[in-house]
């Protein structure tokens, strides 16, 4: 099995189901809800686990009655939890508007996620015998900083999502190695709109990107050859959420066994198709066996 820390947060999801997500001011019913584990960190893990990595949370789940349930989904799924810290306070909530046609918006509030402000030896100790990192951005920036700076010193490959967008130092791009943006993100990133403006642009920052294109692809650049395009499977769409975390673990698992990028993203690309057909996040991602009949 291939190895793989990610550091990164735990939320527990709670979903509303609607026509239309509300206006300002505005209220509008629901159709259904759903309480589902969730954070961008967790969902990695979770989908790098059923994809068939070895992995290993690092992260920080609150004192309330979510805490336990974040921790136990990460398990059920064979994500190793001996570096989940839970710290005294509330759990990360995110709070989701998911549109018929599976396009969703949300609030993120981080809980115990915000203390997770350094880390220690036995986390720097995962990181080192892992084959490869996952970092997001839903945890205080310098923690993130941190440990991709600590993988590159320890020779590890690290895969950064940018999310949620923001300005980003060049002591964590200097470390590291695949930078996989959505294409809302990137534009925010670089201020171009053009996903292949701005990967040239973000190739002036890290060595390799991959942005994502929702049901149209997504695009993979290097510095030193062309973008080329990789085109989504064509599927009808019930929840987006957490589709770009299934792609993101996914391709960290076919990246780490050594799969060429055209590969092991039409691998990623499969997973990730299969995940908007289902609702929630966590729970939509699929297993080894579902992604390679895909």
């Amino acid at each position: 099995m291939t190895a793989i820390a990610v550091l990164g947060s735990t939320h527990m999801d709670l979903v509303a189901y609607t026509s239309r997500a509300p206006g300002r001011g505005e209220t509008v019913t629901g159709r259904a809800f759903l309480t589902v584990p969730g954070g961008k960190g967790a969902n990695q893990a979770v989908a790098a686990a059923r994809a068939g990595g070895e992995v290993v949370m690092i992260g920080a789940v609150g004192t309330d009655a979510y805490g336990p349930l974040l921790r136990a989904n990460l398990e059920d799924a064979g994500v190793g939890t001996g570096l989940l810290r839970t710290v005294d306070g509330p759990s990360g909530t995110a709070h989701i508007v998911v549109e018929d046609g599976g396009s969703h918006a949300m609030v993120v509030v981080p809980g115990a996620n915000a203390t997770l402000t350094a880390i220690g030896p036995d986390e720097r100790a995962a990181v080192a015998a892992a084959g490869l990192l996952l970092l997001q951005l839903e945890l205080p920036l310098g923690v993130v900083t941190e440990a991709a700076r600590g993988a590159r010193s320890m020779g590890v490959r690290t895969i950064l999502t940018p999310s949620p967008a923001r300005p980003l130092p060049d002591a964590l791009l200097d470390a590291v190695d695949l930078l996989v943006p959505s294409e809302h993100e990137a534009a925010a990133l670089c201020g171009h709109d053009d996903p292949h403006a701005a990967a040239h642009l973000l190739l002036r920052r890290v060595p390799e990107v991959v942005i994502t294109l929702g049901p149209k692809g997504c695009l993979y650049a290097a510095r030193g050859g062309e973008a080329v395009l990789f085109p989504a499977p064509e599927v009808t769409a019930v929840d987006t959420t957490g589709a770009g975390d299934t792609f993101v673990g996914t391709l960290a698992v076919a990246l780490a066994e050594g799969r060429a990028v055209p590969e092991a993203l039409a691998w990623a690309s499969a997973a990730a198709a299969l995940s908007v057909q289902r609702p929630g996040a966590s729970t939509s991602m699929p297993y080894r066996g579902e992604i390679d009949a895909a």
